[in-house]
């Protein structure tokens, strides 16, 4: 599957379905940036906070190119479809989405302890121009299941079980799905600067089984104890490649 462009917003994407793209990289002029809320914003005032901080550093709403969700609790499948219309639809109100073509990249989890009471925005990323930047990329999470099949339940590796040997096999799925991404942008380990994983179980044997030998763990790796969006998945992931992060208020702030 070949990328394609955002030119409105200074990027490629990876194709993906119609709630979110697998990954955002900026093109030649641009750079990504990274922002994260020390708190949850819910998701109606996160969207709001975002069109203000691109209005103030001079960047269109179609800069916005990925996000990272928090949510109360995993969504049953048709539950998950009915939050993804709602949010899809300010994206369409943005000029960023037509028709089911989402370009923006995307992770939603749900924090085990300390949810939020709705769904809200963690951090968002957009471009600015840069002509000297170098190469930067984000990747939209994913959870041990293929995208875009009908549904999740039906395609869960290894589905209902969380044996070690299970959640091995969940991680390394996931890994091998974080690498095709990064290939798309002609990147890997090698050049993340940030790696996330989301699972409520002991993800430390995998690390000298699974994520060790690949170089997932070159720069250390934010381990957040959180479940995937979607009931009966286990272990989800996300990456980067971004030289520019800040943190600003969050809550009601």
């Amino acid at each position: 599957m070949q990328t394609k462009t955002m030119q409105a917003g200074g990027y490629e994407y990876i194709p993906g379905v119609m709630q979110y793209s697998a990954g955002v990289s900026a093109l030649p002029g641009y750079r990504l940036v990274r922002v994260r809320f020390d708190e949850v914003v819910p998701l109606k005032q996160g969207f709001e906070r975002i069109a203000a901080h691109l209005k103030a550093v001079g960047r269109p709403l179609t800069a916005f190119c990925a996000c990272e969700l928090r949510s109360p609790g995993q969504f049953t499948e048709a539950g998950f479809e009915e939050f993804n219309r709602v949010y899809t639809g300010t994206l369409r109100d943005w000029g960023i989405m037509t028709g089911s073509d989402n370009p923006v990249g995307r992770s939603n989890v749900c924090p085990e302890i300390g949810a939020p009471a709705e769904p809200g925005f963690h951090a968002f990323i957009y471009t600015v121009e840069d002509k000297d930047a170098p190469k930067t990329f984000a990747i939209a999470g994913s959870g041990e299941a293929p995208e875009g099949k009908g549904n999740y339940r039906d395609h869960i590796v290894r589905l209902g079980d969380t044996s070690p040997d299970a959640l091995r096999e969940k991680a390394a799925y996931v890994l091998g799905e974080m690498e095709r991404r990064m290939a798309h942008f002609g990147g890997s380990w090698n050049d993340t600067t940030g790696v996330q994983i989301y699972s409520v179980h002991d993800i430390h044997p995998l690390v000298a089984t699974e994520i060790g030998p690949r170089g997932a763990h070159r720069n250390g790796m934010t381990w957040h104890f959180n479940r995937p969006p979607v009931v009966d998945l286990e272990y989800e992931m996300d990456c980067r490649r971004i030289f520019d992060e800040t943190v600003l208020p969050g809550g009601n702030a």
